[in-house]
């Protein structure tokens, strides 16, 4: 700690009062160099001149006090500032020269109203610039060496990040990466911009350890396209906010975040059809089961977006409803949004309450995401699992059916494929449910499943999990070196069940045509790389991250699918697919179900297991 560095602890009223006092000495300085200038000699003021030295800090002071000018915070002060000091002393000019004009002008030269101002304004805005980087280095508290570090991206953004690293320290500069021809060689605020071809000997000659992607309005297949360009760089790649983030123009480091889970997909996002989207909501009242989930909460984002005339937001865990809830109305309030928002607590195991809720608010739609979806939890606590994911499904539908609700849209999962856990079994089993309830007609209710993989960034999914352990120094957990799954981001998934429902007309199952499934171990090495580490293996004994292999857990595949059947056929989307699934008739359906409710309510594991092989086809259990 140097002895200047207390000066930061100084309380507020104190440090006003050192600018303030500051800015007086300025006053006088520029108005004493101001004659000396005038006369081309060294001045000494008499007589009538005095009144200029004591008018000159009278005006300027109120003026700056006015313009808020003594309530900034100087390692902070940018553009803005500076502009605002000069309006200020553009009213302080047209005021000094109206109140020398009217009272002082015979004594006074009258090229001091204009030549005192522009000397004042120049010696303002030095202090303040002074300030503002004296004050940032005292603010770094001593420590490692800062990381030295690119800016992937010479535009707006970039060269606004750059600004505020130089105030805030930590990070230090060393170029621009920029694709555009017409910048590179040049420099901004003296740092050259480079070409991307040029990064790997920029890391290894300036020894970068940080690369920082400014480009928040990019595509994602240029995006990925530069992440997977950088993934063999030992450096730390993170990214900025997005456009809605930056709009409150300041980046500061503490900005800087890892690379989104779309990111280290490598995937581009399956583009959603806004027609469909729209279709059946707008104007409508839409009821989701589950809404404080992750893949519920963001099916009432993306639907408060199309304007429906009421959104019910249905869930059993109150905090999570609670903080969707002002999450929602906040966003409405800002749009100036007419949607009417309903939390409604409730569990879908309560078929009275689910029958009020349809009878008195009448929705149009339901989309159900009500469910428990991990194999451990499920695997360890199989009749909560079977009340809320089967007979949740049933109380659900046949509330929406007595209510005459027109759409009814099941969130189901690639694990109800020839399932190898209760839980997969349990979703197939409430696919099986709608299946058979769904019965053509009009007036009756459309019922639909969509199904879908993994998806990256929902609560308890792998990607938040590795971070969490890549922090702690490792290592990585993956249960099987060949393990595979389809992946997906929450806004795919919320966009998917929204078109996949204006497309049904009863009993189908909507997939999504996702590519190849991604190995668990490959995503792992993504996060490790993209952090700026290396994985620890036979052919890299001296590396940074080991995996460590902890075999599959109970009831979990190897491999998922997305299908039973494969016959699928196309929609009218052209990465969204009907699958065609055999199921019972709800007469046989029913009886297995009251066999299946007594063996839950009794905890009678055996007899749950039998009626789920009888129902699900290809349900088999691994050995334990």
């Amino acid at each position: 700690m140097t002895r200047f560095e207390p000066i930061l602890s100084w309380p507020r009223p104190l440090k006003r009062s050192v600018v303030m006092g500051v800015d007086l000495l300025l006053a006088l300085l520029a108005t004493w160099i101001a004659y000396c200038i005038r006369f081309e000699t060294l001045h000494w003021p008499s007589g009538p001149e005095w009144w200029l030295y004591l008018l000159t800090p009278g005006l300027a002071l109120p003026i700056f006090f006015v313009f808020g000018l003594y309530r900034e915070i100087f390692r902070f002060t940018g553009l803005d500032t500076m502009l605002t000091t000069a309006k200020a002393v553009a009213l302080y000019s047209v005021l000094l020269v109206g109140v020398l004009h009217s009272q002082f002008w015979h004594l006074v030269p009258r090229s001091m109203g204009v030549l005192q101002p522009i000397i004042f304004y120049l010696f303002v805005g030095a202090s303040r610039a002074g300030a503002r980087y004296w004050l940032a280095g005292l603010g770094l508290a001593p420590g490692p060496t800062p990381g030295r570090m690119l800016i992937f991206g010479a535009g707006a953004a970039g060269v606004q990040t750059a600004s505020a690293m130089a105030i805030t320290g930590g990070l230090k500069l060393l170029g621009f990466i920029d694709e555009d021809p017409s910048k590179v060689g040049q420099s901004i605020n003296g740092v050259t911009v480079f070409a991307p071809a040029e990064v790997p000997t920029l890391v290894r000659r300036l020894k970068i350890t940080d690369i920082l992607l400014a480009m928040p309005s990019a595509s994602r297949e240029r995006r990925n396209h530069i992440i997977e360009s950088l993934r063999a760089l030992p450096v730390h790649t993170r990214t900025l906010p997005g456009l809605a983030d930056l709009t409150s123009g300041r980046v500061t480091v503490s900005d800087f975040r890892e690379l989104d889970v779309e990111d280290l997909l490598a995937r581009e996002a399956v583009a959603p059809r806004p027609d469909l989207l729209a279709r059946g909501l707008r104007g409508q009242s839409i009821l989701v089961s589950g809404a404080g989930g992750s893949i519920g909460s963001e099916l009432c984002r993306q639907i408060l977006r199309e304007q429906p005339r009421q959104l019910l937001l249905l869930d059993h865990n109150e905090f999570g409803l609670y903080a969707l809830h002002r999450e929602l109305q906040a966003w409405a309030q800002a749009q100036a949004s007419a949607v009417e928002l309903v939390p409604l607590l409730a569990s879908v195991a309560n078929r009275r309450r689910l029958d009020w809720i349809c009878s008195a608010y009448r929705p149009h739609a339901v989309y159900h995401a009500a469910a428990y979806k991990h194999v451990p939890m499920v695997e360890c606590n199989p009749s909560e699992g079977i009340f809320n994911n089967v007979f949740g499904t049933l109380n659900m539908a046949q509330a929406a059916q007595a209510a005459g609700v027109a759409s009814f849209v099941l969130v189901s999962t690639d694990k109800a494929v020839r399932p190898t856990n209760l839980m997969g079994a349990s979703k197939r089993l409430a696919e099986l449910v709608l299946q058979s309830l769904a019965v053509p007609g009009p007036g009756a209710t459309c019922f639909s499943m969509v199904r879908f993989g993994n998806v990256l960034g929902s609560s308890g999914s792998v990607v938040p999990m590795f971070r969490e352990q890549l922090a702690r120094g490792g290592p990585l957990t993956v249960t099987h070196p060949e393990v595979t799954r389809y992946f997906m981001t929450i806004p795919e998934a919320a966009q998917l069940v929204l078109q996949a429902a204006a497309m049904a007309e009863g009993g189908e199952v909507f997939v999504l045509e996702m590519g190849a499934p991604v190995r668990i171990i490959d995503l792992a090495r993504r996060v490790v790389e993209l952090s700026g580490l290396q994985v620890r293996d036979a052919q890299h004994p001296e590396g940074d991250i080991e995996f460590a292999f902890i075999g599959l857990r109970p009831g979990e595949k190897l491999y998922e699918e997305l299908l039973i059947g494969d016959n699928p056929t196309p929609t009218s989307h052209p990465r969204i697919m009907k699958a065609h699934e055999e199921f019972l008739p709800w007469s046989e359906l029913q009886e297995r179900l009251q066999h299946l409710e007594l063996a839950a309510a009794q905890e009678d594991l055996g007899a749950m297991r039998r009626v789920l092989h009888a129902c699900v086809q290809g349900f088999h259990e691994q050995a334990q």
